[in-house]
């Protein structure tokens, strides 16, 4: 999962409380560090965006896939 992938699946999944999430709620799958900060430090998007889901519980469903852009057809 690319960052812009990421910002897409959390501005898709969680609208305008999405960037409250991201700087505000600790995942303990990520080192008990927000999103922002695992982010910063290097932590895969796909882990954070996974740690994200889990904490909120976002239904599985919805988790895998998200925040990609369908690719053209020709």
């Amino acid at each position: 999962m690319r960052r812009s992938e990421f910002d897409r699946a959390v501005a898709d999944e969680f609208g305008v409380r999405g960037g409250s999430l991201l700087t505000d709620l600790v995942l303990s799958a990520v080192g008990g560090r927000t999103s922002v900060d695992a982010l910063a430090a290097g932590v895969d998007p796909r882990d954070v965006w996974l740690a994200l889901c889990a904490e909120t519980d976002v239904p599985e469903n919805r988790r895998y896939g998200v925040g990609r852009i369908e690719p053209r057809r020709g």
